[in-house]
């Protein structure tokens, strides 16, 4: 070959690698919380990657950032400081607080055309409700959950209990814990830090009560049947002492069920791999009991894409979203994790067919949708929520009457949200 053929092709070939070089023209920074233990992570990377090779010319950085509370702190400090974020997975309860600050860009403005309504429609219902406010859609379903009951089915035998019968009213919630409950074992642990709402927004519905008006506007804290149910989950440990007194760690709470400290415990479906990875034992999961009807909030995170972005960069964002909620990815990402399949294909896809059909706890989380609720949201979510929190914790904690913590809670809301009436 002559000199000036391998000259052109060496130049030719260049140029090529040059041009695919400038081809990865977008560059797309990604905020995303884990809120539960175990290297999720490396599933959202192995993601992000597989997205990569399919669009060359869009360069993600997935950037980890704690919990939703760091998250959200996170992303919106790198907008404050100029640095580029174009999408991030926040709370989905972020939604009214993130369309008051003028932060976020509705997807509407992103659908083109019947493919992406369809793929818009094909979300659950009761997903969509914490992503959708004032007639738009803010927010897309990602890393989703309900809290499920997890219990321990040899300790059950032991007790003399059916382990195919797990507690469906509150009843039968305290009958059968008290007959679990030794000088080694609690019979039930519901969580009190970390989202201490959460647990108590899932107890007052099955009450029977809401904790906040839909339009995010009004809570009802105060109402009798709201303090009723705070006055139960006291006395699962004060009366009943089937839990321990005080407190419930929400991050060391997995590790308490897999060592055999308690042998219930509620907590977020995303929990359900690395329970199932690590248990030693037979463990069961079931849907929440239930006092006057059964239910649970849904939770998790949702996708934002952020308004001050170009209209390339939300292009390619929306882009990695619809391919991170594709039937397939989302099939993949309910498996490694235990959250739920956030659309009705992808629980229509071969790997979540044949992964439920050999292990069905994996469609609990799903089922309970048909009672579930949106989770608790409302404007100036992070104060509102913090004085739910705190009276929730002053109460379990013998610092204040469930009474009174409530109704502090209720006027502490009524006057952040009275502007917004």
């Amino acid at each position: 070959m002559k000199f000036s053929t391998v000259l052109s092709c060496a130049f030719a070939s260049a140029f090529t690698l040059s041009s695919q070089a400038m081809a990865a023209t977008t560059e797309l920074n990604m905020y995303y919380p884990i809120a539960v233990g175990g290297a999720l992570t490396k599933v959202v990377d192995g993601m992000v990657d597989d997205f990569e090779a399919q669009n060359p010319d869009i360069k993600v950085n997935a950037i980890y950032s704690g919990n939703y509370d760091d998250t959200r702190v996170r992303a919106l400090s790198a907008l404050n400081s100029g640095e580029p974020a174009q999408l991030a997975v926040m709370f989905s309860i972020d939604v009214y607080d993130l369309i008051e600050q003028d932060l976020i860009s509705p997807f509407d403005d992103q659908l083109k055309g019947e493919a992406d309504q369809a793929w818009l429609n094909d979300f659950y219902p009761a997903l969509m409700e914490n992503g959708q406010a004032e007639g738009k859609t803010w927010g897309i379903p990602f890393q989703r959950s309900t809290i499920v009951a997890y219990y321990n089915k040899d300790m059950f035998r032991a007790a003399g209990l059916d382990p195919e019968k797990p507690p469906k009213t509150w009843d039968e919630l305290v009958e059968v814990s008290k007959k679990l409950t030794n000088d080694d074992t609690y019979g039930i642990m519901i969580p009190s830090t970390g989202y201490p709402y959460w647990m108590f927004q899932a107890l007052a519905i099955q009450n029977g009560k809401k904790l906040m008006s839909d339009d995010g506007l009004t809570t009802y804290f105060n109402d009798k049947d709201v303090v009723d149910t705070l006055k139960f989950w006291k006395s699962l440990s004060e009366e009943h002492g089937v839990m321990p007194k005080g407190t419930v760690e929400w991050g060391t709470l997995r590790q308490a069920f897999l060592e055999g400290n308690t042998a219930m415990m509620w907590h977020s479906t995303g929990n359900l791999t690395a329970v199932k990875n690590a248990a030693k034992f037979d463990f069961g999961v079931a849907m929440l009991p239930g006092n006057v009807r059964l239910g649970s909030p849904t939770g998790g995170g949702n996708f934002y894409i952020f308004k001050d972005t170009s209209d390339e960069e939300k292009a390619a964002s929306m882009k990695l979203i619809k391919f991170m909620t594709s039937p397939e990815q989302a099939a993949k990402w309910s498996k490694a994790t235990g959250y739920m399949g956030v659309s009705k294909s992808a629980y229509e896809t071969e790997v979540l067919k044949e992964y439920t059909a050999s292990f069905p706890p994996a469609l609990v989380a799903r089922n309970q949708l048909q009672h579930a609720v949106a989770e608790f949201s409302t404007y100036e979510t992070a104060r509102v929520r913090e004085g739910l929190n705190n009276a929730i914790q002053f109460a379990l904690t013998d610092q204040k009457t469930p009474e009174v913590a409530l109704e502090e809670a209720q006027t502490s809301a009524k006057r952040l949200l009275r502007d917004y009436q």
